[in-house]
């Protein structure tokens, strides 16, 4: 096997492994809650394995992992691990594609919108995208959906960059500074003139040691999976009213208008033959337009 190849079977292994990892916590703590909060039973996961293209090639594919439970309204952990060839469409404007369009990607790709709207929803993702060139990229952002809680100074959001930045700061191919404000100008809604959230870290195309930079990106989806239930547990068991609840639906709104008109990875996705329930369920299971 070549030393490329072994990176891959690494890199998909390891987003495997840190999709079970992240399942396994929010089942935990759907089991957790509070019955006399939450009243129904606890969710559990269901995964359904999808392949991608028409089924006449072998062309990849992956598992998506979708809860919606009592704690968690809803909540997406996805994989995948494609190969094959981009279009014309895309041809030149992905790196090492100019002469040779075939490429070959693995990643995870997460989305989570809480019942409760006191607990912020997050996202996470990370990926190794092989062309002639290889490199990684990702990242983890927390949106708060109510006003109060959209502080840089609030107690969650300030859990979750330490978070990230002890990640960052743990790698040499890491910029904790330079990501963090990447995610700020990345996660904008221009149209409203306001940020999706109060931040993480975003970062792409990241081509330095191999073995760092794999370091590094393991070392994001560990702190996610570390910071995150701990916001969750944090806050799970408090009570909110029916304006906080309208809040949270109207802040929903804005995400998908985010999703849809400014977000690279879901045009991406679509245009490429990926699977759209996986690529769609980063939307919100109830929203509102005032």
């Amino acid at each position: 096997m070549s030393a490329k190849e072994s990176q891959k079977r690494a890199a998909s292994a390891w987003f495997c492994t840190l999709q079970e990892q992240i399942c396994a916590a929010l089942e935990q703590l759907e089991d957790q809650a509070d019955s006399a909060i939450y009243g129904a039973p606890p969710g559990q996961f269901e995964k359904t394995p999808w392949k991608r293209g028409s089924g006449s090639s072998d062309e990849g594919g992956g598992t998506a992992a979708l809860l919606r439970g009592r704690l968690f309204e809803k909540a997406g952990v996805h994989t995948s691990e494609v190969w094959g060839e981009f279009s014309e469409e895309f041809r030149g404007q992905i790196p090492g594609t100019d002469k040779n369009p075939a490429f070959w990607a693995a990643g995870i790709s997460l989305i989570i919108h809480p019942r409760n709207p006191r607990i912020p929803a997050v996202h996470m993702n990370t990926r190794f995208i092989v062309t002639a060139q290889s490199w990684f990229g990702g990242g983890a952002d927390l949106t708060p959906v109510l006003d109060a809680q959209r502080r840089d100074d609030a107690p969650d959001t300030l859990a979750f960059h330490d978070a990230m930045k002890a990640a960052c700061d743990a790698h040499t191919c890491a910029d904790y500074i330079a990501y963090r404000d990447w995610c700020n100008r990345y996660f904008y809604l221009p149209h409203r003139d306001e940020p999706r959230g109060t931040g993480g870290i975003f970062y792409d195309r990241l081509q330095n040691d191999w073995d760092d930079d794999f370091a590094f990106t393991k070392a994001v989806g560990k702190a996610f999976a570390e910071v995150y239930p701990r916001i969750v547990r944090g806050r799970m068991n408090e009570t909110w009213t029916a304006a906080e609840r309208e809040e949270q639906l109207i802040r929903r709104g804005h995400y998908v208008e985010f999703n849809l008109l400014y977000d690279r990875g879901t045009t991406f996705g679509l245009k490429t033959g990926g699977n759209v329930a996986t690529i769609l369920s980063s939307m919100p299971p109830v929203v509102k337009w005032p």
